[in-house]
């Protein structure tokens, strides 16, 4: 068998042994340099990908090669020293000489890679952002990082934009969401100015876009943002972009934008546990002067960990108002239960329980990622925490089939449906799923 038949066979013994993300993230780079009767010789493309795979799927490579060659063969590897050349434009630049400073790149600059707290549910998105910083254009182009609303993904991406400003400060950074983007075209087009548009994306050194999953059914965004990817990725210039769902996922999105979102790394970010979360907490405390102590922030993550962070921060920017109206130089226990209470009067009876509230307690309570929920698959262990999810959602919130649909990554409303008669009738007909929905809403909070 010669190399590359023997490389391509290797490759698909590899795809049965791990998920797609994982594939397209890790192995999919790999390269073999060398195969002879004993042993075969694979090149990673960086460091960063090295250690994924030693630490997470060490024996993989191994295992595969068995399969293919019939016998085991000494794995031998190294990493790449391929340098990607660097394309630059000359651009105008300002008074000071910055071509960051001339175009104007939206930064946030309160995200910091300094101030973000990691913990394990978001470690790897982390460490894929400080690579990209660190190494833009070389690492991991196009880098996706996905997770439902409110867990970090726009702090990253600003903390990447503010690390290259501070370290390449001529890079011509830009930072937009994707509903930004998608007006600024609109307004280009109406005054006749696509050319001034197109120049301005496209020659920027790192495109950091948020929510990308909002140009999906945008035709002439998406036909833009295609052409303007494909620009910059050629150039081998860097490109971040977050989304609240998978490539794969995204309902409506053209499959050939799809495809190239999943070119590079997708990295995933989970709701953070107790202990990440209690960190994210006092680190935003001591950052805004609140006086909050070790003990009282537990007994916050107790209380809180069915809201997603945003709202969390929200929450506790709240007590810390009401500590300074009452006087307290420090906020206790009981002052934060009081507290609560009355914001359970104020504002949680006018915020109702959401579809993503009943997702995570779905989720947590079957011990599976929500990515998995939102996600095609058809796995008995997947579909029914979906289904009992799906019907959740149509008891505890006044949204419309197809409105559910929407939050469950894209479903139509016909498998909604299915899955509130699905449940409904196992509700009827077995106590143990009858008493599961009744400890669930519980847990949610109805």
């Amino acid at each position: 068998m010669d190399r590359e038949k023997f490389w391509e066979r290797l490759k698909d013994e590899i795809r049965k042994e791990v998920n797609d993300r994982d594939f397209i993230s890790f192995f999919q780079g790999v390269e073999l340099i060398d195969l002879d009767d004993k042993s075969m010789t694979i090149e990673f493309p960086n460091r960063f990908v090295k250690e994924w795979i030693i630490n997470n799927r060490p024996d993989t490579f191994s295992h595969c090669a068995c399969r293919v060659a019939g016998r085991s063969l000494n794995l031998k590897s190294r990493i790449s020293k391929k340098k990607k050349p660097q394309v630059r434009q000359n651009v105008p630049t300002g008074g000071n000489g910055s071509a960051a400073a001339f175009f104007g790149d939206n930064l946030k600059p309160e995200f910091t890679f300094e101030n973000f707290v990691v913990g394990s549910p978001n470690q790897f998105s982390h460490a894929a952002a400080k690579a990209v910083a660190e190494q833009p254009g070389k690492s991991y182009n196009p880098l996706f990082i996905y997770s439902v609303p409110g867990l970090g993904k726009t702090h990253l991406l600003n903390a990447i934009g503010n690390y290259i400003k501070a370290h390449q400060p001529d890079c011509r950074i830009c930072y937009i969401t994707s509903e930004d983007f998608t007006n600024e075209m609109v307004d280009a087009l109406m005054e006749k100015k696509m050319t001034e548009f197109r120049n301005k994306y496209r020659q920027v050194d790192i495109l950091l876009i948020d929510d990308i999953q909002f140009i999906a059914g945008k035709e002439s965004t998406e036909e833009e943002f295609f052409h303007t990817f494909n620009t910059l990725e050629k150039n081998q210039k860097q490109i971040v972009m977050t989304s609240d769902q998978l490539p794969n996922d995204i309902h409506n999105l053209e499959s050939r934008l799809r495809s190239r979102f999943q070119m590079g790394l997708i990295a995933d970010i989970q709701p953070p546990d107790k202990e990440t979360l209690v960190a994210i907490m006092i680190t935003k405390a001591k950052e805004e002067n609140i006086p909050l102590e070790k003990d009282v922030a537990f007994f916050l993550a107790d209380n809180l960990s069915h809201l997603d962070i945003r709202r969390i921060i929200g929450t506790l920017n709240n007590i810390a108002m009401q500590a300074s109206v009452a006087g307290f130089t420090a906020i206790n226990i009981e002052f934060a239960r009081k507290a609560l209470e009355k914001l359970n009067i104020i504002t949680w009876e006018e915020n109702t329980i959401t579809t993503e509230d009943i997702i995570r307690s779905v989720a947590g309570h079957f011990k599976i990622s929500t990515k998995d929920i939102l996600s095609r698959k058809k796995t008995r262990n997947i579909v029914f925490p979906r289904q009992i999810a799906m019907y959740l959602a149509r008891s505890l919130t006044d949204e419309s089939y197809p409105e559910i649909g929407d939050k469950f990554g894209g479903k139509d409303h016909a498998t909604v449906m299915h899955a509130c008669k699905k449940i409904a009738r196992e509700i009827e007909l077995n106590q143990k799923t009858a008493n599961l929905i009744d400890g669930l809403k519980e847990a949610i909070g109805s």
